[in-house]
């Protein structure tokens, strides 16, 4: 069945842990589980795998670190975060390393499903959508390669950046609504998720920073504008 997907599953809490892998399992996951961030980076260079759950407090390596190595070498395969925590500025640091989602124990495993089943459709969606390219200012952007380009410099952007500076561009020189931004790709517009999308925000303000032209702008109580040079300037 080489046609599962393939889920890194990491979780220090033996228990727990099996538990999960067992359910996941019986869902028809191809489910790999190891104890701790070092056993589960290991793992992940050895294996393509099609997604990351992670825990964020782990022996010997922890989650955040865990996938900070991780985005260091695949920017594309979704990360999802399982911890205690729930402090909002840990939350926000799992987002700004670049998590495509966030669970707070104690959560029940039918909505770890559902988690990984929202971000799997939109990840086969974009890969099924055929290449746009947009040119905004002096970049050049290629939403299926995730590729923001400006003279000889590239820039790979992640899923995250990628989705959220196309509707950016679907949408330029007007606003972009803040609940349909999230509602298209959070799924919910949520605290946490808005927060995460003002991280994303400020990643793809420092992209765009070489070109002064450019600009994304804040519309209080509405969204934000993507502001880019007219065609005939």
């Amino acid at each position: 069945m080489d046609d599962k997907l393939k889920i890194l599953l990491c979780e220090d809490d033996e228990n727990l842990g099996m538990l999960l892998r067992e359910y996941l399992q019986a869902k028809g996951y191809a489910t790999e589980l190891c104890a701790d961030g070092e056993a589960g980076y290991k793992a992940f260079l050895k294996n393509k795998f099609d997604i990351c759950v992670l825990d964020v407090m782990m022996p010997k390596k922890d989650g955040f670190t865990m996938a900070q190595e991780i985005r260091s070498s695949n920017v594309d395969v979704p990360i999802i975060f399982l911890t205690a925590k729930t402090l909002k500025e840990d939350i926000l640091e799992g987002f700004k390393i670049g998590a495509d989602d966030y669970i707070t124990k104690p959560f029940s495993m039918e909505e770890l499903v559902f988690r990984i089943e929202a971000i799997m459709r939109r990840t086969k969606g974009k890969k099924s959508k055929e290449s746009t390219v947009y040119h905004i200012g002096q970049f050049t952007f290629d939403t299926q390669k995730q590729l923001l380009c400006i003279g000889e410099e590239q820039r790979k952007l992640t899923t995250k950046e990628n989705e959220l500076l196309a509707l950016l561009c679907s949408h330029a020189n007007e606003i972009l609504q803040r609940d349909f931004a999230l509602k298209t790709i959070w799924i919910d517009d949520n605290y946490f998720n808005a927060r995460s999308m003002d991280v994303y925000i400020t990643k793809l303000r420092k992209h765009l920073k070489d070109d002064p032209k450019i600009e994304i702008i804040n519309i209080h109580g509405k969204g934000y504008k993507l502001i880019t040079p007219d065609d005939n300037e």
